[in-house]
Parts: structure tokens; sequence; C-alpha cells
């Protein structure tokens, strides 16, 4: 890991890996309604009870944030694993009734919170950008 990607690695990774401890313990109502939300977006999903994808996203995320944190997972890969984590989260905001103001890209006050996340892809992909260029020279 390069120094200056320190501060972006742990500022998400921490984030992240917070929000994976989070989770940890969902079930019932909360497993459900976070089930729905990400089902409806990709509805693949659905093939997954609730209460196993509250537990695989928690781990998920917990890895996501873990690896972003150890200096020794090459930043080209935490990068690669950011983006399409983000990616996920704008597909979400992208999908979801509701999320947008009509047709537009511009987010509805419920959506900010799922809006803001298009941050993620561009750190992930600054990381991976970043190490590919310097891997060139």
């Amino acid at each position: 890991m390069r120094l200056s990607h320190a501060p972006l690695r742990v500022a998400i990774g921490a984030y992240i890996l917070n929000s994976g401890l989070g989770k940890r313990t969902l079930e019932g109502e909360a497993a459900a309604g976070m089930h729905g939300m990400a089902a409806g977006a990709m509805p693949q999903l659905r093939q997954i009870p609730p209460d196993r994808f509250a537990v695989l996203l928690s781990r998920g995320e917990m890895a996501l944030g873990a690896a972003l944190l150890a200096p020794f997972v090459p930043s080209l890969l935490a990068g690669a694993a950011l983006t399409a984590f983000g990616a996920g989260l704008v597909q979400l905001y992208l999908k979801t009734p509701g999320m947008r103001e009509g047709s537009s890209l511009r987010p509805s006050q419920a959506g900010i919170g799922l809006a803001k996340d298009v941050w993620l892809v561009g750190a992930g992909l600054t990381l991976v950008l970043d190490s590919l260029v310097r891997h060139r020279h």
C-alpha cells in the first residue's frame, strides 16, 4: 500500500468495517427490510433468505473494511473490491423507487443516504487507476 493511499483506505475501511459490525445481529424485520430493498434492485437476491442475506452482507462489509485497513492488501485489489461494492450501492439507489426526483439522477430526500455512496465508486477507481498507472512506470 502506498502511503498516499492510507488516508483514503483508513477512513473508508473503518467506516465500512463499522457498518458490517453493526449488521452482525440483524434478524427478523430488520433483516427482511434490508433484504427486500436489495432484492428489489437486484432480483437474484430473492433466492437468499433474509437472515442469511444479512449475515453475508455483514461479513462482506467486514471483509472489505478489513482489506482496506490491511496495509499488505494491494491497493489494486482493495480498490477493485471497493468499486464493486460501491457500484452495488449505486445500483440500489438507481433501481429503488422513491430514491430519485422523478426520472432525474437527483436524489429525493429519501435517496440522499444512498446517492452519496457514489463516492465509494470514485475512491475505489482512484485506488485502481493509481495502482495501474504506477505499475506501468
